[in-house]
């Protein structure tokens, strides 16, 4: 047995589940501004605030540069990705977080930009991983069932979000 933080007794099996098992890397490419992460986001001491900020920055609005918290089931979802593709190779991000001012431009632009997308939000991500068919992308998205996955086949992309559970695309 083991003291928890409160004092109570508690199974050293029940300290191990509720610590991180192991570290959860991401490697990500923003494919706008050129800049390159390879981070641990998530160590066994829990959620990595100096790398959350780095992501943030890496994934922000490159129009306007502004950003926000990109939302953890995201980066978890990413991460699960990484795991069932058996890849360490970045994902390349054609887009993560919009400003609501760049989501407007966009949306009166294309009629498949959402007006109240996730991306404004930090909880959606369009990407691609290099040597990965964006079939098997897709595939991988979909069985994980973190969100919405969208197939954008002409544009070489596939979006992600911790939205809903649905599915969209060609």
């Amino acid at each position: 047995m083991a003291v928890g933080a409160s004092g109570l007794l508690i199974p050293h099996t029940a300290m191990a589940v509720a610590a991180p098992q192991s570290e959860k890397k991401l490697a990500l490419l923003n494919l706008h501004t050129g800049e390159s992460l390879s981070t641990t986001f998530c160590s066994t001491q829990g959620y990595q605030a100096e790398s959350l900020a780095e992501i943030n920055q890496l994934l922000r609005d490159h129009r306007n540069n502004k950003q926000c918290t990109m939302n953890i089931e995201l980066l978890e979802l990413l991460f699960d990705l990484r795991r069932v593709l058996d890849t360490n190779k970045p994902f390349h991000v054609i887009s993560a977080y919009r400003s609501p001012e760049t989501n407007k431009m966009l949306s009166q632009k294309s009629s498949g930009v959402a007006k109240k997308s996730l991306h404004m939000q930090g909880m959606a991500i369009d990407i691609r991983v290099p040597g990965v068919d964006l079939k098997d992308l897709h595939a991988a998205a979909l069985a994980l069932q973190g969100g919405g996955v969208g197939l954008y086949s002409k544009s070489n992309f596939v979006h992600l979000d911790v939205g809903r559970v649905r599915r969209w695309g060609t």
